[in-house]
């Protein structure tokens, strides 16, 4: 099989992705980034959460480490916390993504002890999650009146 895209290609195409996602949880005033919602959904806030819930241990556990459950119980109280998260998570994912070997990404494994797929697929949902979620934080921005990032500045 040839390869479609490189591993550090693929790197690039999540941290940018996260460095947009960034530029969203900034956007939000503080209060509305934990209380906000529209339609039942979850504030901003938890939705980020969610992804840093995923990401470095996600990809720990692909670079050979622990098999855990996957737990979004992070006390989180200020948008500063919040981005001291994330940005360790990003220097957290540039740490482990060296270790998983190119055969690597072509496993299929369970991740968290639940969700079997490829190693590449898991980690293009980790992308897609990322994007869906953030579509959400645009619609709460929009309708805050705050002028989202554009999308297309990663």
């Amino acid at each position: 099989m040839s390869e479609v895209i490189s591993s550090g290609s693929l790197l690039e195409i999540w941290q940018g992705n996260r460095r947009l996602t960034r530029r969203v949880i900034e956007a939000f005033p503080e209060k509305e980034l934990f209380e906000f919602s529209i339609g039942g959904m979850r504030p901003f806030s938890e939705l980020a959460k969610e992804l840093l819930a995923i990401a470095v241990p996600g990809l720990t556990e692909i670079a050979g480490g622990d098999t855990g459950s996957l737990s979004e119980d992070l006390q989180v109280h200020s948008k500063a916390e919040l981005l001291q998260l994330w940005d360790e998570a990003t220097e957290g994912i540039n740490g482990f993504w060296p270790r998983i070997s190119p055969e690597r990404f072509g496993e299929t494994i369970r991740l968290f002890g639940q969700y079997e797929n490829t190693v590449t697929d898991s980690i293009f949902y980790f992308i897609e999650n990322e994007i869906h979620h953030r579509g959400q934080g645009y619609v709460y921005l929009r309708a805050l009146g705050i002028q989202p990032p554009f999308f297309w500045e990663r």
